[in-house]
């Protein structure tokens, strides 16, 4: 007699053997189907609830971008503050040097 052995695991691109009487069946089970069926509705209710909290992720980003423009422009200020003091300790630099030199020649 002929006996069949039972069905050996193995992938669709790299089937453990390439004796379509020794292949594991195509067809899923009834498990793997209602398996599928509840992937896919939990897949459904996370893209619900995804969209449900687009809103919330939208102002989050809005803010991130808010924030990050006004320490850009904190940056910035200090930036041209600290120029104006440098430009004005040169100024008074020059005036000190200037009395100092007038000082000394009379």
């Amino acid at each position: 007699m002929n006996a069949r052995k039972l069905p050996t695991p193995g992938t669709i691109d790299r089937p453990l053997t390439h004796d379509p009487m020794n292949q594991a069946p195509m067809t899923p089970s009834r498990t793997e189907q209602t398996a599928r069926t509840s992937d896919a509705m939990a897949s459904h209710q996370n893209r619900n609830h995804e969209m449900q909290l687009m809103p919330e992720a939208l102002a989050r980003a809005h803010m991130q971008q808010r924030l990050y423009e006004a320490e850009h422009e904190r940056r910035a200020s200090r930036l041209i503050a600290a120029r104006r003091l440098q430009r004005r300790a040169e100024r008074a630099s020059l005036r000190a040097r200037r009395a100092l030199a007038l000082a000394v020649m009379q």
